[in-house]
């Protein structure tokens, strides 16, 4: 599948690779040491055209599907996983909007975020309900012809930057809703901002909403029935993150491959060395392997295979790149010797930037749980 991407792909790969050595990668290491918002690169990647780029053409995108963004994920990510994640937020609160909105709320908020009028946030996650999202608390209820929301959402990507948010929150007695909520509206605030490891210059941190009052045009798809929507909206994330991963393995491993070609140890280069090829090669082939997995996952979300039975190999191939950017970079560390652990190079910042992988919209685990029940009930199977 590498190599039989269609002509506009393999176009769409060469103009980010260049906008990315070009634009991304000398601001790359600064942005994570200033830790400020990189405005400028928001404001390049709107003039490149990349805000709407998994968006239908019908709501001011591209419609290059989520197999284009992910390709686009992966070329800023060998530099820059922050600047990947502001590509990833074009996507993930527009998804519950795309998957049950109406046209209104699609011709609104989804046109706005790709034509870069508007930025938007996710709110799913809270203290006790990460993985467990029956723990969630955060609750609305009716007003009239209104719903007011109180509660709280905590570890939101781009939280400052956002112009209104996607938000999941309690209704009824089991049930679960989506709402959009303008920023704006009277008991909205910022309660935090994290001080994160890695992934530094899009803010994550807590939002707050005390008895937020929304009209019934706000409510994503029907009440009580967003469990599912948010299931969806996840299973089509997990490409686009192992994009992340995918990117920042390469970018890590071919870094610290250009360094070893620059240093000599007992008399010759360190890619002389055969331990040290021996572990670039299974890095490189793990790399491969993640790329197979990640296309096709991205390739199943454009074919409107994003439910229940194709859960298996999207977790795949989030689970393979996430935990093989960890690898991967955790290496680069190690070839580079006492320089990697040095903020000179930028290896030691992809090792950071890697374990946030493994974490969001689904943990390692959640997606070797899902993998493991796959195979016992014979989902997946080979016979």
């Amino acid at each position: 599948m590498y190599a039989a991407l269609p002509d506009e792909y393999v176009e769409l790969q060469q103009t980010v690779r260049r906008f990315a050595q070009t634009v991304v990668e000398p601001r790359a290491m600064e942005i994570d040491r200033q830790n400020d918002y990189p405005d400028d690169i928001f404001k390049a990647l709107l003039a490149a055209d990349l805000l709407g780029l998994a968006t239908p053409t019908e709501y001011g995108g591209s419609g290059a599907g989520t197999l284009g963004l992910t390709i686009a994920i992966e070329e800023v990510a060998k530099y820059s996983n922050t600047v990947a994640l502001m590509l990833l937020l074009t996507r993930l609160p527009a998804l519950p909007i795309l998957i049950g909105g109406s046209e209104e709320q699609k011709n609104t908020y989804v046109r706005d975020i790709a034509s870069g009028a508007r930025r938007a946030s996710f709110g799913l996650s809270e203290p006790q309900a990460g993985s467990d999202l029956k723990g969630m608390r955060t609750r609305a209820v009716r007003d009239g012809t209104d719903w007011v929301i109180t509660g709280s959402k905590c570890w939101m990507s781009g939280l400052e930057q956002a112009d209104f948010y996607t938000v999941f929150t309690r209704t009824g007695q089991d049930g679960f809703s989506c709402f959009i909520i303008d920023r704006n509206l009277p008991g909205v605030s910022v309660a935090r901002v994290d001080d994160k490891l890695g992934v530094r210059g899009v803010n994550t941190g807590e939002l707050r909403l005390d008895g937020v009052q929304v009209p019934e045009s706000a409510l994503v798809g029907e009440p009580d029935q967003a469990f599912k929507l948010a299931m969806l909206s996840l299973n089509s994330m997990r490409p686009i993150v192992a994009a992340r991963g995918l990117g920042l393995a390469e970018g890590a491993l071919m870094y610290a491959v250009d360094y070893m070609g620059t240093r000599e140890a007992f008399g010759a280069p360190l890619t002389s060395q055969q331990g040290l090829g021996w572990m670039v090669a299974e890095h490189a082939a793990e790399i491969e392997a993640a790329r197979l997995l990640t296309y096709r996952a991205a390739s199943m979300i454009d074919e409107g295979a994003f439910g229940k039975a194709a859960v298996p190999l999207l977790s795949m191939a989030k689970l393979v790149a996430t935990e093989t950017a960890v690898k991967v970079s955790g290496t680069a560390v190690q070839l580079l010797g006492a320089a990697g652990y040095m903020k000179d190079h930028p290896v030691e910042m992809y090792y950071r930037d890697a374990k946030q992988l493994t974490i969001v919209e689904g943990t390692s685990q959640i997606q070797k749980n899902l993998l493991a029940q796959a195979v016992f009930d014979r989902t997946l199977w080979w016979d």
